[in-house]
């Protein structure tokens, strides 16, 4: 397959995994249009064309030939210098074609922000008003777009584009899935218990390997005795949304969060709002997105998948 192939097909998994739905996906695709179509010739130059057509700021093809043949892939969760002089290394031994990173590096990572607000929608599905969603959100968007600015973003991809290492990014993408799969689950086996929620998700490839490198899912809220109630799944959207969230959640029948990771002050939030919270495990969870991203790119042609950095190859279907 081509850079460019890998990265379409990528885009559209995302796509079809997004929690909002596709007609929300194309109405803020719509709105993006807009915004470009207004916009004065001198600032065009600095808008980036991608957004037209890929929903997803913090997913790009950071350095690399849109049409290079990529047949090896060298994945990992952060691929940062380290990891791509660790590629460039292993090209003198075997063929490499592209690195790939879950986190953003570069502008991808610079734009994390933008990919916050489809939170809101997924808060309202569970019962969240709208508005009341998008009010709590945007403080926090603000946060992060702040803490971002100093960030020197573009070092893993100056390192790739002086080894001449193509290099791509696949967050929201494979968040978006994690997602959809776990949320289905859930919904399909309606737990009883924290503890039921602990077992489900102990029967996972992702889940199972890394509870033997000694990070098994847990409740950081909450017991395991605790009756579940509805369980929202919250791992997509770039990062960490509001604390005020689980004030929010505890006016639905929403009685368990299952997330990748939370912060004390979440933590401590949701105890405070009797909310249960389950660290299910970072960078399993992101293991469960891009293997599902990587199996749905290898129903259109054969691939070399090398793993570091976390990541480690569960195929399904």
């Amino acid at each position: 397959m081509r850079l460019d192939e890998i990265y379409r097909i990528a885009v559209q998994a995302g796509r079809d995994a997004d929690p909002r739905g596709n007609k929300r996906v194309e109405k803020d695709l719509a709105a993006v249009k807009k915004e470009y179509d207004e916009l004065k010739e001198k600032d065009r130059e600095f808008f980036d064309l991608e957004r037209l057509t890929n929903p997803y700021a913090d997913t790009r093809i950071l350095n690399g030939a849109p049409d290079t043949e990529v047949q090896t892939i060298l994945v990992g969760i952060d691929m940062e210098v380290g990891e791509l002089v660790l590629a460039d290394r292993l090209r003198e031994k075997r063929r490499l074609d592209l690195v790939l990173t879950h986190h953003p590096e570069g502008r991808a990572l610079a734009k994390l922000g933008d990919v916050m607000g489809m939170q809101a929608d997924i808060l309202n599905a569970f019962g969240v008003p709208i508005a009341t969603a998008e009010g709590i959100l945007g403080s926090r968007i603000a946060e992060v777009s702040r803490r971002l600015l100093p960030v020197n973003h573009t070092r893993a991809v100056d390192a790739a584009r002086l080894l001449g290492l193509p290099f791509m990014c696949v967050h929201t993408p494979g968040d978006n899935n994690v997602v959809a799969h776990l949320q289905g689950l859930f919904d399909a086996k309606r737990p009883e218990t924290v503890g039921d929620v602990i077992e489900v998700l102990r029967e996972i490839p992702e889940y199972r390997h890394s509870a033997g490198l000694g990070v098994p899912p847990k409740p950081v809220a909450g017991t395991e005795k605790n009756r579940a109630g509805r369980v929202l799944v919250d791992m997509t959207g770039g990062t960490e949304g509001s604390k005020e969230v689980f004030e929010k959640l505890s006016r639905t029948d929403v009685g368990t969060v299952v997330c990748m990771h939370l912060s004390e002050e979440h933590i401590k939030e949701a105890e405070k709002n009797h909310i249960n919270a389950v660290i299910a495990g970072h960078i399993a969870s992101d293991n469960i997105g891009i293997n599902l991203v990587l199996d749905a790119l290898e129903k259109h042609g054969p691939l070399e998948i090398l793993e570091t950095s976390g990541f480690k190859r569960f195929k399904r279907g």
